[in-house]
């Protein structure tokens, strides 16, 4: 796992798919371009939709690991 700091975490854990994602996005559009933002999710999916989604619009995957119980994904919004 890169050490960056994160400026914004949301604690997904105990939502299923596609919740963190809409959390995840929820978050995004309040933070300015260039934070980080992490989610933790117990969700397997997440390790999936997260990084496609960030792909697909543009915002860069800073990492995506298992941690444990739960996932840790990590994106740096660019736009």
């Amino acid at each position: 796992m890169e050490d960056v700091k994160v400026d914004k975490t949301v604690d997904a854990r105990g939502s299923f798919c596609p919740g963190p994602l809409m959390e995840l996005i929820k978050a995004v559009k309040a933070q300015p371009v260039g934070a980080v933002i992490e989610v933790l999710s117990s969700d397997k999916g997440s390790a999936n939709d997260i990084p496609v989604w960030a792909k697909k619009v543009g915002h860069e995957l800073i990492y995506s690991d298992q941690v444990g119980d739960h996932w840790k994904i990590a994106i740096r919004k660019t736009k």
